[in-house]
């Protein structure tokens, strides 16, 4: 498929897991891609594989708007235009409200919420010259709540409704914006949850699928979204989940 032959798509955090997968699924299709996130290295693998003309790597702290900022123009500087912005990084600590620490909710807000925020404020001025589109990650914990998870709740369901709002506020100009809402997911993120069986039959108990989702199913989604497939869809938050979100909460009768 080349969908994306010729457009320019920028994902933050694609140095592993989902955003690593989205930014494959892209360059797959055709796109010159840009690799953002912290870690040089983490990039620097993922590039190894994909096209290097079509390719530029970026180290950006996403909690930083100067750095997100910088990292559009140098997507425009080298390719002479953006037309996807996927606001993907994200970090999620665990712990009560009484347990995680005050820099645990500076950090989570900053780099999840912010992190969309600068993205997208960044971005749209390019986006409304080609008409493009934003994707940005929600997740099934921007739907409802979660034990233990509330700084990351409060990040992702800040994520879903800035995303209706920009939506709302962009459709004239042309730009789409949607966001998608994964559930359990094979990413080093989750490694350590992995290797819990207890913990990992729980959660297949409440996913009809029977099975978490890996990063190409995420990046499929999230491919769709971007696509004229999906030209009359703004406002959306899709959920990527197995089918956890169709329960109302109650455990199966068998």
């Amino acid at each position: 498929m080349d969908r994306f032959q010729d457009k320019v798509v920028v994902v933050t955090g694609a140095g592993s897991g989902i955003g690593e997968g989205i930014a494959r699924r892209f360059s797959a299709e055709g796109a010159c891609v840009v690799l953002a996130g912290r870690t040089r290295e983490k990039l620097d693998r993922v590039a190894a594989d994909l096209p290097r003309e079509r390719t530029l790597v970026k180290v950006a702290d996403v909690a930083r708007y100067r750095q997100v900022e910088a990292l559009v123009e140098a997507a425009v500087r080298k390719f002479g235009r953006l037309d996807v912005m996927v606001n993907n990084a994200g970090v999620a600590p665990e712990g009560k409200v009484t347990e995680a620490s005050l820099e645990d909710w500076e950090e989570t807000m900053a780099t999840n919420a912010g992190g969309v925020f600068h993205g997208c404020r960044a971005a749209m001025p390019h986006l409304v010259e080609t008409r493009g589109c934003i994707v940005n990650m929600a997740s099934v914990s921007g739907l409802g709540g979660d034990w233990g998870l509330s700084f990351y709740n409060a990040s992702k369901g800040a994520i879903v409704n800035f995303t209706r709002a920009l939506a709302l506020d962009h459709g004239r100009d042309g730009v789409r914006v949607n966001a998608v809402a994964p559930s359990f997911t094979l990413t080093p993120m989750t490694e350590d949850m992995q290797g819990n069986r207890k913990l990992m039959a729980k959660f297949m108990e409440r996913m009809p699928l029977g099975r978490p989702a890996t990063p190409a199913d995420i990046a499929g989604v999230v491919a769709f979204l971007a696509s004229d497939d999906a030209a009359m869809v703004t406002g959306v938050c899709l959920p990527v989940d197995g089918g956890v979100t169709a329960s109302n909460g109650q455990p199966p009768m068998a």
